[in-house]
């Protein structure tokens, strides 16, 4: 029997070059629950490419995740048919080659077009081709004249095609933000991404770091909210860098490091990281205590735990246990001075890194996440010791995900209060409530949200 998975197999050959492979993940994406990054981290180890062709595929699948909803948008008006309908080695070959003539000056028109109808005859046939040609050639003539739907009419319709994000996305953030935020946020979320990094105090300091930088004429700038994250000025394949293998610097938002000081921990204490991997902020809670006192670790998939284990190694950390298991299902009689429940999200907050994530997420996400957060906090606060302190987090700006979160914990466990976040941290990330609230448009990192919790009694 013949089966779209046996025809991808008969011309796995011809899914090559750089947009043959970004056609390939694309593909994948649209078929599966894969998500970009890995797909992409597969392909790259597998494959061939030189240096430069590694970087563009990145760019490439990257850049038609972040602007997919214009240029579906524009293929839809030029597509003669159903475009959503196309089988995907089309449509993804066209995503592919409109991308690259909207976007990417370095490569010429005419050889975007090229490329895109040679690869779709081989996999497709000539009918097809003709098609995939007349289509980029239109658009190309008429690209400084395409027509986005009016915001004077339909205001969710423009910002959700001209700013490629979900309408449903757009239609929540209107209504919170309003008009002129929405379209900020929207705008900084198509941004490229920024690699920012966080020195580890373990291996090396600020000083030596900085020189290291600066001999392999590296351009960053400081971070405007902590001492030791610096933030590259252009994305590089850092992780190449011997001194990443040498643990002198972990990747890592700046976002993710509230809730780590939140904590407030001191050498000496029990520390429970109730979610622990990937492990960037179990490993910064070690670094903070020099390697003393006692770390737990627990996720509860083990292939997720390797991963953090093989990070703390290169980082030089030995003060943290792991544990494989469902945090629900974790039991400990002594108690903790300090646990972070960095609960998994919707991830919202990180669209400049994660584009895929607008595509792959909808409101019944949110709905469903809610009621695990709700319990990983609950399970947190029955592990904590009196006088102890437990912080959630998420990197997400929702409501519901969030202020709405630990206010309903805070109504049913009154032995429970916040701390106001200000007290500990630059007050601009702070809001009313005393919550760490940061956004991608106002703070210029990814947007998150952290809560500290003492009990009292």
């Amino acid at each position: 029997m013949v089966t779209e998975e046996n025809i991808e197999k008969q011309a796995i050959n011809l899914y090559q070059g750089v947009r043959g492979f970004a056609v390939k993940i694309l593909n994948r994406i649209d078929r599966t629950d894969a998500y970009l990054d890995k797909l992409l981290e597969i392909e790259l180890k597998n494959s061939n490419l030189s240096g430069p062709d590694k970087a563009l595929l990145f760019e490439i699948v990257h850049g038609v995740m972040r602007w997919m909803g214009r240029i579906d948008w524009i293929l839809n008006g030029f597509y003669k048919g159903q475009f959503s309908k196309v089988v995907p080695n089309i449509k993804n070959a066209l995503r592919v080659a409109l991308y690259q003539i909207l976007f990417l000056d370095k490569i010429p028109d005419y050889a975007a077009v090229n490329e895109a109808v040679e690869f779709v005859k081989k996999l497709q046939g000539q009918k097809y081709a003709d098609l995939a040609n007349a289509v980029l050639r239109n658009i190309i003539r008429s690209k400084d004249s395409i027509r986005y739907p009016d915001p004077n009419e339909d205001v969710v319709a423009y910002l959700s095609a001209y700013y490629s994000h979900p309408s449903w996305m757009v239609k929540r953030w209107l209504s919170r933000y309003g008009k002129e935020q929405t379209e900020k946020l929207l705008s900084f979320n198509n941004n490229k991404p920024s690699h920012t990094l966080r020195i580890n105090g373990l291996v090396t300091n600020k000083d030596e770091f900085i020189k290291l930088l600066d001999s392999v004429e590296l351009k960053y700038s400081f971070s405007k909210y902590l001492p030791n994250f610096i933030r590259l000025n252009i994305l590089t394949n850092i992780t190449d860098w011997e001194y990443f293998n040498k643990g002198y610097f972990s990747i890592q938002d700046e976002s993710t490091a509230f809730p780590v000081l939140l904590l407030e921990a001191e050498p000496g204490m029990r520390i429970l990281d109730l979610c622990a991997a990937p492990g960037g902020k179990t490993a910064y809670i070690a670094e903070i205590l020099q390697n003393s006192g006692e770390i737990i670790a627990i996720d509860r998939f083990e292939s997720r735990l390797k991963i953090l284990q093989r990070n703390l190694s290169r980082l030089n950390i030995s003060s943290v246990k792991t544990i494989v298991k469902d945090a629900l299902e974790y039991e400990d009689e002594l108690g903790f001075d300090r646990i972070l429940v960095d609960a998994p999200c919707s991830g919202l907050g990180t669209l400049t890194k994660k584009p895929d994530l607008k595509w792959k997420k909808d409101l019944g996400d949110i709905r469903k996440i809610v009621n695990i957060q709700y319990n990983l906090i609950k399970k947190g606060a029955s592990l904590l010791k009196v006088g102890g302190s437990m912080v959630y987090s998420t990197c997400t700006m929702e409501p519901e995900e969030n202020q709405e979160m630990i206010k309903k914990f805070l109504s049913e466990y009154p032995n429970f209060e916040l701390v106001n976040a200000s007290n500990i941290l630059n007050s601009e990330l702070v809001d009313n409530d005393g919550f760490v609230c940061t956004y991608p448009h106002i703070h210029g990192i990814d947007g998150s949200f952290a809560a500290k919790l003492v009990r009292k009694h």
